[in-house]
């Protein structure tokens, strides 16, 4: 029998490449923002909790971890949402929407995923992996809360935080004062940047008859919003002090300061576009701090 036309093997490489292409975008991985600002609180946890030299393998374990656990999450919520995405600008042109995966294969996919996580959790003490359960089910409940209660973005907080309590376990066996601390502290930061995300879309969220804490707060959100980022500078001194963190970590912090300052000038004006630009930003305050952590922990002397 003849073999395949080179025209035709060069079709069906195409016509996999992508379908995988496909797959990394309903896994959000060409937009990686999610797995920045989940990254970010992880390896604060890691350094604080591993005193500056974490354990290379559950460094590897946890950053693999994270994408894996982004990428599941996002297509979780995508099928939660397949049907909600249409109707707001910003999500119609979604894989689900677009019909280019079908809510069978978008299913399929969490569960590969989610194998995956457990892979990697089943390699850590059994702490760590009793808490992993309480994080797959945030991770699971997220995508839906979203209808039921009107701030999901405290779902979202305690989701993107968990990773804090998981690495102190991970690290010492044991989850301190500051490990909930400091997963408070990413609570209130995620609720913060999650709000000004959810400003961009009120009023298509508002058509579409999904909460958020944009909706909620209405006409006071720049100014509820101001308050968060007070309590999240003031918490993070806190877990300086708790940590007896140095000029490197507070200058951190300065840093950030000014970052988040930046992001109030954005969004005071409500203008939607500017909203999400500051939700962006964010990336850079979680990096700042990490890079006061390390620096502090680099250059500590006692």
């Amino acid at each position: 029998m003849p073999g395949n036309s080179p025209q035709a093997d060069s079709s069906f490489t195409a016509g996999i490449l992508s379908q995988v292409g496909v797959y990394g975008r309903l896994m959000r991985l060409d937009r990686p923002i999610g797995i920045w600002l989940l990254l970010w609180p992880t390896l604060w946890g890691l350094w604080i909790a591993g005193e500056g030299r974490p354990a290379p393998d559950i460094f590897l374990v946890f950053v693999l971890g994270v994408i894996i656990m982004r990428s599941a999450g996002c297509v979780l919520n995508d099928f939660a949402d397949r049907d909600i995405d249409g109707k707001v600008s910003r999500t119609r042109n979604r894989p689900l929407v677009t019909r280019e995966v079908t809510p069978a294969e978008a299913l399929i996919l969490f569960i590969a995923l989610s194998l995956l996580a457990v892979a990697l959790v089943l390699t850590l003490n059994m702490l760590t992996k009793m808490l992993a359960i309480g994080g797959a089910l945030l991770t699971v409940i997220y995508p839906f809360a979203k209808r039921v209660i009107a701030t999901p973005q405290l779902i979202l907080g305690a989701a993107f935080g968990w990773s804090i309590p998981m690495t102190f376990a991970a690290q010492t066996g044991l989850i301190p004062r500051i490990a909930w601390l400091m997963w408070l502290t990413v609570v209130v930061w995620a609720v913060m940047y999650d709000t000004m995300y959810a400003m961009a879309d009120r009023d298509e969220d508002l058509l579409a008859g999904v909460k958020s804490t944009a909706i909620l707060f209405g006409n006071a959100d720049v100014f509820i919003v101001s308050m968060l980022q007070i309590v999240l500078l003031f918490s993070l001194v806190l877990v300086g002090v708790d940590a007896g963190m140095g000029n490197w970590y507070m200058g951190s912090l300065a840093a950030g300061g000014a970052f988040l300052l930046y992001q109030h000038l954005l969004i005071r004006a409500r203008d939607p576009a500017r909203c999400f630009q500051a939700f962006l930003n964010n990336h850079y305050f979680g990096a700042t701090i990490f890079a006061g952590i390390l620096l502090d922990f680099t250059f500590r002397t006692t």
